[in-house]
């Protein structure tokens, strides 16, 4: 059996789907095919068996000994992607195994089984307290066979509601643990229908719609108090040799090491005399707080959000902090961070002095083109064609540092002037 058969089958067994990718590959290593007639004895109560068991092929009776003549009651039937032989406490078995037709198992040895207790969803050797920040934000927990459970961190973004790309990122990070390690994100369509409320956890309920040899497709419903909040189709493909052309070409800008990062154009805000005092004090006293993804415009420049400019932006972006090796992992980042400063683009030729504005993003569509690195910089050019009906339209292209396309991606969402409240008193007479 070959090892990409095996990484597919491994990928279909719901005990697996809490594993980071680098440790079902290492499982896909070391199990040892084993194959049963009919009747035959694959493991007796009692005995430790040779470790854990994964059906792959036929079935088995889990049999549990009535008295003490060796009579077996028949408790229940394992098929396909069943497995047998693991648990936390002890490996001996309480109940005997039997094939009931020719039967093939995977099994991984009892001394490997460790691979099967990660601290995280992304790392065999790293723990949500010790990896980033915005890979402790990705980290989900599985709660049951295609559900997962996803908090907002209180270091996280959150703009006074969940934020839109922690919904997008968490959410492909559910869908990618229920896929064979072989097969990653390729695209995806979002749409966010009610707020979140961060200060709850958000349960992940995964849809597998499709499983085939080179894609796989997933809908993904988080809920939130009993409603579903937002949905988003994601649809994976295996890697594979094919036709490659690119007429996009990433435009000239200036190199990420030459130009100031966050925090120090904060910095630098606070003291530039050409914007307005009212602008400074307010920047002085708003909270400032970091965010999981370094970002460094391409054209800083002394404009407050009240300055009309071009519908276009272009700037890098890096996750902080070095990532878990695992490409799943790296398209989940950029999905998150592609949320970020994308929509309120498509204000920019709106404002104006004390224009106040809300928006709230409606959809959202990636496609992911080729490999990449969350962790290395990453060039977000972006441009709003078109608003109107209340609604922004923005569109994105990424591209490395050696100027290949990596996504795409669009969005529409909901912009509209924030109403002041009347203030004028009524008449008490």
């Amino acid at each position: 059996m070959d090892s990409e058969s095996v990484n597919e089958f491994l990928g279909g067994v719901p005990l697996l789907q809490r594993l980071p990718g680098s440790s079902l590959k290492r499982i896909a290593e070391l199990v040892a095919v084993k194959r049963y007639d009919s009747g035959e004895y694959v493991v007796r109560e009692g005995e430790t068996g040779e470790g854990v068991y994964f059906v792959l092929e036929g079935e088995a009776e889990v049999a549990i000994s009535i008295n003490t003549d060796g009579g077996n009651r028949p408790e229940f039937i394992l098929k396909r992607y069943d497995y047998f032989g693991y648990s936390s406490s002890s490996s001996v078995q309480h109940a005997d195994v039997i094939a009931v037709s020719k039967l093939t198992c995977l099994v991984l040895p009892h001394e490997h089984c460790t691979l099967l207790q990660p601290k995280s969803i992304w790392s065999a050797d790293g723990s949500p307290g010790t990896c980033s920040l915005i890979e402790s934000i990705l980290h989900l927990e599985p709660i049951e066979v295609n559900i997962f459970k996803g908090i907002t961190l209180p270091d996280a973004p959150k703009f006074g509601k969940v934020f839109g790309g922690q919904f997008v990122g968490q959410a492909v990070a559910a869908a990618s643990k229920t896929v064979d390690c072989l097969k990653v994100v390729h695209s995806l369509h979002a749409y966010f229908l009610l707020i979140g409320d961060f200060d709850i956890p958000i349960i992940y309920q995964v849809h597998r719609l499709r499983d085939g040899k080179s894609f796989a497709t997933r809908r993904v419903d988080a809920i939130q108090k009993g409603n579903i909040i937002f949905t988003l189709l994601a649809s994976f493909q295996k890697e594979e040799l094919g036709f490659d052309h690119q007429e996009a070409t990433m435009p000239s800008v200036p190199e990420p090491e030459m130009l100031l990062n966050m925090e120090e154009l904060h910095e630098r805000r606070l003291m530039d005399p050409r914007l307005p005092r009212t602008y400074r004090n307010k920047v002085a006293v708003a909270n400032f707080v970091p965010w999981p993804i370094e970002i460094r415009f391409c054209e800083p420049n002394n404009s407050t959000n009240q300055t009309k400019a071009p519908p276009s932006l272009r700037y890098w972006f890096r996750a902080k902090g070095k990532l878990s090796d695992d490409q799943a992992l790296h398209r989940c980042v950029v999905a998150y961070t592609s949320d970020l400063i994308f929509l309120s683009v498509s204000l920019n030729p709106h404002r104006a002095k004390d224009l106040k504005t809300s928006s709230v993003s409606l959809d959202h569509a990636m496609w992911f083109h080729r490999p990449l690195r969350a962790d290395d910089w990453i060039l977000f050019v972006i441009f709003s064609p078109t608003a109107y009906n209340a609604c922004g339209f923005v569109s994105g292209q990424m591209f490395n540092r050696k100027g290949e396309l990596v996504v795409s991606l669009t969005q529409e969402g909901l912009i509209r002037k924030v109403r002041m409240p009347n203030t004028a008193t009524g008449s008490k007479l």
